[in-house]
């Protein structure tokens, strides 16, 4: 009581200008942590239908390849494959993305960021996509556009994590997939890391990811006929 009492003396015998900067600092960190304690609330409200309906993509496109997982459609598998193979990390960075935007504590937050950080970082679409998807979409006969369509939104993915790679390697490099044997330069890494700047690349990074699931669903709708299915089947006789 008394350290305040003596705090607010000595702010007192400032200059106005410098008290009014104090005050504005002040009233900018109290409106940070009053918007955060509101957004714990509106937030998870907001994120609900979403969330149900990611769940619902997700263990619909889960069950459909499982299903054909052994199957003798094998442009259907792979389309299935690079689908969970998508919403798994979605699913990833939702789980997280709450905590990264209000937890009250700083520290959270940041690590929240960081675990969406190192999702969008480490996703690989050539692992499971290019020549594979051409390939699956040539076999199930599927429309030159349609095509160039699906290679086309793979590509925005590429952009996103190329985005993800120039902008935050050191982070990464130092206090995410690895740790510098250099504490403070860790530290620091965390200290600045941009909370905001992450954030805005995961919703990128969803709004591609939803782009590609309701290219899935037409190319699913464009496929359904008997044609495609025997061409599938009969490439996997060959093989």
């Amino acid at each position: 009581m008394a350290e305040q009492k003596a705090r607010n003396r000595r702010l007192g015998n400032q200059p106005k200008p410098v008290i009014q900067r104090w005050w504005r600092l002040k009233s900018v960190r109290v409106a940070k942590r009053v918007a955060r304690f509101m957004s714990r609330w509106k937030l998870p409200l907001a994120e609900r239908k979403r969330r149900r309906v990611l769940a619902s993509t997700f263990e619909t496109i889960k069950s459909l390849a499982i299903k054909h997982e052994n199957g003798k459609f094998t442009g259907l598998s792979i389309l299935f494959n690079i689908g969970l193979y998508l919403l798994i990390a979605d699913r990833d960075i939702q789980a997280v993305k709450l905590g990264a935007l209000t937890h009250p504590d700083e520290w959270t937050r940041k690590l929240h960021a960081r675990i969406m950080l190192l999702t969008i970082y480490e996703w690989d679409a050539d692992k499971v996509a290019g020549r594979q998807l051409k390939q699956a979409m040539e076999l199930m006969l599927v429309p030159d556009e349609l095509q160039r369509e699906a290679i086309e939104c793979l590509r925005d993915l590429r952009l996103v994590q190329r985005k993800a790679r120039k902008q935050f390697a050191f982070i990464r490099n130092v206090a995410i997939a690895h740790r510098d044997p250099n504490a403070l330069i860790q530290y620091r890494a965390i200290r600045d890391l941009d909370v905001n700047a992450v954030f805005a690349l995961a919703t990128e990074f969803f709004g591609v990811v939803e782009k590609f699931v309701g290219i899935q669903t037409k190319l699913l709708a464009a496929t359904d006929n008997l044609p495609s299915l025997l061409n599938q089947w009969a490439a996997n006789t060959k093989a």
